[in-house]
């Protein structure tokens, strides 16, 4: 998995590529929490390019979601692809995250 970071405005921006599984969340697990830890109010996850996400990915979504609540954050996951999308729905977090079509449209939910 490649983990791109940039900042747009004061939203923190991640772009994944590859698979969220066992052996890459923890190297995603990291880089959010450096982020979390400096109480960034807007964090965007785009995923568009993430073919695949087992339930360590699940987990470390959750996990990050409910710290960034603590501070009154904002977590958006965007351009989720339909195989990712799916393990959401099933684990009926497509709920509980902010799921955004677009980088746009995950901007307008940070509003």
């Amino acid at each position: 998995m490649k983990i791109h970071q940039k900042q747009k405005e004061e939203v923190q921006i991640f772009e994944l590529v590859g698979e969220l599984d066992f052996h890459t969340s923890p190297g995603l697990r990291d880089k959010l929490h450096e982020v979390i830890d400096r109480k960034i109010a807007k964090i965007v996850v785009n995923l568009k390019k993430v073919s695949y996400i087992d339930s360590s990915g699940l987990a470390t979504f959750v996990e990050a979601f409910q710290k960034v609540k603590r501070y009154n954050g904002k977590l958006v996951l965007s351009e989720l692809e339909p195989p990712v999308r799916s393990v959401f729905e099933i684990a009926k977090l497509d709920s509980v995250f902010l799921l955004a079509g677009s980088e746009e449209e995950a901007f307008r939910l940070l509003i």
